[in-house]
């Protein structure tokens, strides 16, 4: 066994196992989508952390008097338009880092022209093939050694060092979750404690109150000294 192998096994090892508890980054759909005059906006949702590469391919299949616009958004309060593109054709490639935790939604709406007649207004549509990729899987580790010249085995551990600092993030935004479910739950409880205090201090101060009502009404009737 050549030592290259010998050093090649354990980090393949490695590698696979980062690989298998890493989140799953790459997603990749296939649709058509329909032509309207006023077209309404078919959006690709893919969960995506705050500082996280991304990398949208989309393809547009051919097709006459159709106008396919594209724009990439995110689900955060602050509702962040990364880009929009006017009028894609043929492979189209964009990169984003994202601004929020959050969802990152690749929009599309396919323009139809005024000129089309109704009658076959309905069979004009274009397939869509588009990946998303985000985190390291967005990272093009090929290029990156052609760049810098690295060799077979430092690209390989530039590949671990991109999929341990992705599992640590997970971790980390898993453990600020958490932190914040049970803030959450340690305030609700403590509302539901106080509110079980004024509960029991409002009918035990009722109770006092119908007493002396009562005692006082039997004075009044004389039915009691």
């Amino acid at each position: 066994m050549s030592p290259s192998s010998v050093v090649f096994s354990p980090l393949l090892a490695l590698l696979v196992s980062l690989t298998l508890l890493a989140p799953i980054p790459t997603n990749a759909i296939k649709f058509s989508l329909q032509s309207y005059r006023y077209p309404p906006t078919k959006c690709i949702w893919n969960t995506a952390h705050a500082n996280t590469l991304v990398i949208v391919t989309a393809n547009v299949g051919p097709g006459e008097k159709q106008r396919v616009d594209i724009e990439i958004i995110d689900s955060s309060e602050q509702k962040n338009v990364y880009l929009s593109k006017r009028d894609i054709k043929g492979e189209t490639r964009l990169a984003i880092t994202t601004h929020a935790e959050g969802e990152v939604g690749v929009c599309f709406k396919n323009y139809q022209d005024p000129d089309v007649p109704y009658a076959d207004s309905a069979n004009l549509n274009r397939v869509i093939d588009l990946d998303v990729d985000i985190g390291a899987d967005a990272v093009d580790y090929n290029a990156i050694a052609n760049q810098e010249s690295l060799s077979s085995l430092e690209t390989e551990m530039r590949k671990l060092e991109g999929l341990t600092k992705e599992i640590v993030d997970e971790l980390g935004y898993l453990k600020k979750r958490e932190e914040r479910f049970t803030d959450t739950n340690l305030s609700t409880n403590q509302r539901v404690q106080n509110f079980a205090m004024f509960s029991i201090f409002s009918f035990t101060a009722l109770g006092v109150w119908m007493i002396f009502h009562m005692r006082a009404f039997f004075k009044r009737k004389y039915l009691i000294d």
